[in-house]
Order: C-alpha cells, then sequence, then structure tokens
C-alpha cells in the first residue's frame, strides 16, 4: 500500500469523520480518479511531437497513454475530424495515489515562483482541475531529452458532493492551496 493511501485511511478519514460529523466511515469522500491530458495542436503538422508526449506521458504515470482525436473538423486550424491532436491517461487505485504523491511533493515545490495552486479550480461537484505550462518539473522527465516543452492538464475526482468538502480533503493530503 503506498505512503500517502496509508496516511489517507490513518489520519484524513478521522479528521473528516470529526470535521463533517458523518456517521458511516463510508460517506467520508475519496480520490477516485486522476486524468491527466496533453493536448497538442502542433500535432497536426508534426507528428512525432505526439509521440513524445505519449513517450513523456508514460514516463511521469507509469501507464500506457491513450491517444485523443479531433471530435469535429474546424478549417481554420486546418483541422479535420478523427486527427490525433492529444493523448491522456486515467490513473486508479494504487498508481493514483503514487502519482498524487509526487505531484504533491516533488513536482508542484519544482515550478517557479510557486505560491500554491489556485483554490478556485473546482467545478462545483467535487472535482478539482490543475493546469500545468510544463512537464519538466516531473523528477522522472530527462532535461536534455525533451524536443518541446508541453503543458498538461491534471483533473482529480473525488466523491466529494460540495467543493468545500474536496478541498478539505486535497489539503489534508497535502496540496498547497494559495491565498
Amino acid at each position: 500500500m503506498s505512503r500517502l493511501k496509508q496516511y489517507y485511511k490513518d489520519t484524513v478519514v478521522s479528521h473528516l469523520m470529526k470535521q463533517y460529523s458523518y456517521k458511516n466511515i463510508m460517506q467520508v469522500p475519496k480520490l477516485e480518479k486522476i486524468v491527466i491530458n496533453m493536448g497538442l495542436g502542433e500535432a497536426i503538422q508534426n507528428a512525432k511531437i505526439l509521440e513524445s508526449a505519449q513517450q513523456e506521458l508514460g514516463t511521469i504515470t507509469g501507464q500506457k497513454p491513450v491517444v485523443t482525436n479531433a471530435r469535429k473538423s474546424i478549417a481554420n486550424f486546418k483541422l479535420r475530424k478523427g486527427m490525433p491532436i492529444g493523448c491522456k491517461v486515467t490513473l486508479r487505485k494504487e498508481r493514483m495515489y503514487e502519482f498524487f504523491d509526487r505531484l504533491v511533493n516533488l513536482a508542484l515545490p519544482r515550478i517557479r515562483d510557486f505560491k500554491g495552486v489556485s483554490p478556485k479550480a473546482f467545478d462545483g461537484r467535487g472535482n478539482y482541475a490543475l493546469g500545468l505550462r510544463e512537464q519538466i518539473i516531473f523528477p522522472e522527465i530527462d532535461y536534455d531529452k525533451i524536443d518541446k516543452i508541453k503543458g498538461m492538464n491534471i483533473v482529480i475526482n473525488t466523491t466529494a458532493h460540495t467543493d468545500e468538502e474536496a478541498k478539505s480533503i486535497l489539503e489534508q493530503m497535502g496540496m498547497p492551496f494559495g491565498k
């Protein structure tokens, strides 16, 4: 069992039971999944960018990414329906906790001028979205092998019903929220 999952079971659950006065342990919100998405508009001209993005996303998450295709055609961007324009990974269970641990304790502190993540990025149903500008903040990425800096979106999906509950669970698990 990962370090963060053990911490969640031992500390976070009891804290949330007290804070929101849940009667049953199954009412306590938990992390459901983490989806990491890399949208690459440049993949239209250059197919090699997509391959390197898949490679990097696989290295970061330890899981093979799925290629995402365009849902509709946009003439101004020279984009046709069905063209590959990105990749994504959905992490659950142990891999999800491992990734969250690395994100919070290793990757986020390496961002330049980091003052915490935005507390406003909740969707109203207890899910949190986070955008990263560069993939080099992850220690698994070898800086010398990078051809282009690519950003990514990370969506943390919880079973919480309100943003307040979701924020408190993420805070308990070490997410550094800014002011």
